[in-house]
């Protein structure tokens, strides 16, 4: 999964970043028949203690029509900490990690669900 995530980045991230985005969010969701999607979104605040932050969004760099998709047979638990794990190791190695954590925060959780703070400044 590493690597299609990383793939995937590494085209987002290409873009520019507008300068009033302080913060991603990565936005997962369950679709039918064992289908996933994520996209990524740029957000003008951060908060640890309202997940309401994700919501406050500046820009989604094109992954609302574009995002990532996969088939797999799991849980939504599973899901969520592939990819929390996943990201986590893009923020260690990736080619555009420096993008993701010049920012305040980065997040990561389904939509109307609990957002997973992965990295915070």
């Amino acid at each position: 999964m590493y690597d299609r995530i990383s793939s995937w980045l590494d085209d987002v991230l290409t873009q520019c970043v507008p300068e009033d985005v302080v913060a991603f969010g990565f936005n997962l969701y369950e679709d039918e028949d064992n289908n996933w999607s994520m996209e990524v979104v740029g957000t003008s605040r951060f908060d640890r203690e309202d997940d309401d932050w994700c919501c406050d969004e500046v820009t989604d760099f094109g992954t609302r029509e574009k995002p990532l998709t996969w088939e797999q047979n799991a849980t939504w638990d599973h899901i969520l900490e592939e990819i929390v794990l996943s990201l986590k190791e893009y923020l260690t190695s990736g080619k555009h990690a420096n993008v993701l954590k010049d920012k305040v925060g980065i997040g990561v959780g389904f939509v109307d669900g609990d957002i997973e703070i992965i990295y915070e400044k």
